[in-house]
């Protein structure tokens, strides 16, 4: 009986720390926004967003170490809504998409802020420059979707300097700073 007794609590043991355990994710192409915005002439904002993308999260309050986010970008997906620019932004004077086809982000530190806000420090590899980068990521909410899955959705923005990643095409016209919005919604695996 004793034995019986062991074996039970360590089972329930067993099913309760998995059951606390964090969910993965995986970002859903359909939900999930990546869009910047640079100065033009210093007279307004040129916009764009990347539509090719895949990625994975998983944010564990219980253990933030054991925590991970990685995302990958097809920079031959960038839109800007103009062929040409976008072409443009493909060539090597920007992108250089042929020699660097993805830019990626690796979270590597994580903390957890509250609920519903955390800080992820990682590296973002762009143009093929690697660099540490810091953000902060509002939950937006989650829960069941209609087809009897889980959801999860992330808000972000931050500001790169393109010049740190070797881009310096027109200095003098385009600005330095490119602020990243990203929503991402993930769905559970």
């Amino acid at each position: 009986m004793f034995k019986n007794a062991i074996r039970s609590l360590l089972a329930f043991s067993l099913l309760s720390s998995s059951a606390f355990a964090a969910d993965n994710y995986k970002v859903d192409l359909t939900h999930t926004n990546f869009l910047f915005k640079v100065s033009h002439l210093n007279v307004s904002h040129t916009w764009g967003r990347f539509n090719d993308f895949e990625g994975s999260f998983s944010l564990d309050p219980k253990e933030p170490g054991k925590s991970s986010l990685t995302l990958t970008i097809k920079t031959t997906s960038v839109d800007s809504n103009s062929t040409k620019r976008d072409d443009h932004l493909r060539s090597p004077d920007f992108f250089d998409a042929k020699t660097f086809p993805t830019l990626t982000f690796v979270g590597k530190t994580y903390k957890m802020v509250s609920e519903t806000v955390w800080e992820v420090t990682g590296d973002v590899t762009m143009h093929g420059v690697t660099k540490p980068l810091t953000i902060t990521l509002t939950k937006v909410g989650e829960g069941p979707d209609p087809w009897g899955g889980h959801r999860q959705g992330w808000d972000t923005s931050f500001t790169l300097k393109r010049s740190d990643f070797g881009m310096t095409y027109m200095p003098d016209g385009i600005g330095n700073e490119v602020t990243v919005y990203a929503s991402v919604e993930g769905i559970r695996k």
